[in-house]
């Protein structure tokens, strides 16, 4: 009867333990182990190399078969006539495609940015290759932004590397537009990854779509620049405007560490 009794009393303890125990979880909910965040980047990381791996395979099948894809590719870099004619036949769907490459490039980041706006300033020209990347590159930063605010932090975290988390994740509570375009002025940083720690922010959309193009505008405008230089055969030029923008940018990039502690105060 005793054993009974002790029996009953835990049970009532414990029943009476319980709602205090679900409030606090549910006040503060646990975050992910350590494990769970290693096993989510690893599988970013395999999905990544197997995008990666299947491009550059497909590239190397289509050079090493001579296919009419390659051959293509080849005479519009050789054939400058050919290129504007195939451009102009396109129309309005060239640059249509081209903005949705440049706004791909920041959401998923398969192709590195520098690529695809010396592509543009090659394609269109200086100026409508600076305008068509800026659009674009803009259009691919509100996705990223209004992505990172809509999914949350768990996902962004994810998403991110520990030591892009580390260095950067004082944005998320930046409000700031001196912040973000210092941050999108200096090179080096990873500036598409950034998108979605600012979208984490109080900052409204509308400022961080304004400050982040005028921060990338420089870099965006200097790739172009390259882009329109190379496809006229003006390699001196392009020569020499790399040389300026290394110039400018070696410092920056080699102080980035030191401005960002500026930055984040």
């Amino acid at each position: 009867m005793r054993a009974s009794s002790r029996r009953v009393t835990r049970i009532v303890a414990e029943l009476s333990c319980r709602p205090a125990i679900q409030c606090r979880v549910f006040q503060q909910p646990a975050r992910p182990s350590p494990e769970c965040q290693l096993t989510s980047k690893r599988r970013w990381g395999i999905i990544a190399a197997g995008i990666t791996a299947g491009i550059v395979g497909y590239c190397a099948w289509l050079i090493l078969t001579d296919a009419p894809a390659y051959r293509f590719l080849v005479r519009l870099y050789v054939d400058r006539y050919f290129l504007k004619q195939t451009l102009r036949e396109w129309g309005v769907l060239a640059p249509v495609i081209f903005i949705l490459l440049q706004a791909l490039q920041v959401v998923v980041a398969p192709i590195p940015g520098e690529v695809t706006g010396i592509l543009g300033g090659y394609l269109f020209g200086e100026w409508l290759g600076l305008a068509y990347s800026t659009i674009g590159l803009t259009l691919g930063s509100v996705a990223a932004f209004a992505g990172g605010r809509w999914l949350g932090t768990h996902y962004v975290r994810g998403l991110v590397s520990q030591e892009t988390w580390n260095r950067m994740g004082f944005i998320v509570e930046a409000e700031g537009a001196i912040v973000c375009f210092i941050i999108y002025l200096i090179p080096g940083l990873p500036k598409d990854m950034v998108c979605y720690l600012f979208g984490m922010s109080p900052m409204p959309l509308w400022v961080f779509a304004l400050v982040s193009t005028l921060g990338r505008a420089p870099g965006t405008w200097v790739l172009s620049a390259q882009g329109a230089q190379t496809a006229a055969g003006n390699y001196f030029q392009v020569i020499l405007l790399t040389a300026i923008a290394v110039a400018v940018a070696l410092p920056l990039y080699y102080y980035r560490h030191r401005m960002l502690r500026w930055v984040q105060g």
